[in-house]
């Protein structure tokens, strides 16, 4: 399946949010990856599916989204797409560069429409970034079971994971809202 062989993308970056409200819970920066193969029907980042859409990743721009994470009140990385498991060459980097800089004092979470079954069964770059999250919202968007109202999702069939606590308990844990 051709999906499942795209890991590294173009290196793009869509668009970076310094400070996102929405992107998960608390004040967050939130970097959206271009390139997504999945094209679910009613996306609202139709935008970021081009693999070759915003600018070029680089070093700059990995430091400024470390800078960006810096400050006391920003919780951690949030990352979305675009697709982030199709782009291991700038998501894998950032997370591990996020925590070297931070450590496990600020959170990452990671919005895919990959499974997180497939993601943590897989012996690749995408189970060591897998590794990296602390929360995984995870499926493909869904119009038809599309609700305005879902917190982190916007179809019924995300789910919103634990992906620490799954990991280390070899089975899926849904991450609980502080």
């Amino acid at each position: 399946m051709k999906i499942l062989n795209l890991i590294h993308g173009q290196g793009y970056i869509a668009r970076i949010e310094s400070q996102s409200f929405v992107d998960g819970e608390g004040v967050r920066c939130s970097v959206y990856v271009s390139g997504c193969p999945f094209d679910c029907k009613g996306c609202y980042n139709k935008a970021a599916q081009n693999f070759r859409y915003g600018e070029q990743f680089n070093n700059d721009v990995l430091e400024e989204i470390l800078d960006n994470c810096a400050p006391d009140y920003i919780d951690g990385l949030s990352i979305l797409g675009g697709e982030p498991f199709c782009n291991l060459d700038i998501t894998l980097k950032c997370a591990r560069a996020f925590r070297e800089r931070f450590g496990n004092g600020k959170s990452i979470w990671v919005w895919s429409g990959f499974l997180f079954e497939y993601l943590a069964h897989e012996n690749t770059e995408r189970r060591a970034f897998l590794e990296l999250i602390d929360v995984l919202v995870d499926g493909p968007f869904m119009s038809h079971l599309y609700r305005s109202n879902l917190p982190y999702k916007g179809s019924l069939n995300q789910r919103i994971i634990n992906v620490q606590a799954s990991l280390q308990q070899a089975c899926l844990c849904e991450y609980i809202a502080t």
